[in-house]
């Protein structure tokens, strides 16, 4: 397996890493910075306060987006597994 080889398989991981964890980030930091918002404009300093919002946002993203992420990921396993004579020969 060659240097290329091997940096184009580390390129498309960290890709694929990232598309599929997007969504959940995403929601979690615009529920953040809209608690964060409503902190600050009610003067509410509790620092807990943003936990349980977070916790339920990324859990309803992960209903609404888990098929999607476990799709992808699989599809790329089973690319892995289909060349992996390619890999170590």
């Amino acid at each position: 397996m060659t240097q290329e080889a091997v940096m184009d398989l580390a390129r498309e991981t960290l890709y694929i890493m990232i598309i599929t964890s997007a969504p959940l980030l995403l929601i979690s930091l615009i529920v953040g910075l809209v608690i964060s918002i409503f902190q600050t404009v009610t003067s509410i300093q509790e620092q807990t306060l943003t936990f349980v919002p977070k916790i339920l946002a990324v859990f309803v993203g992960i209903m609404i987006f888990g098929s999607w992420i476990m799709t992808v990921i699989n599809n790329y396993v089973v690319r892995l597994w289909s060349d992996f004579s390619i890999y170590i020969g």
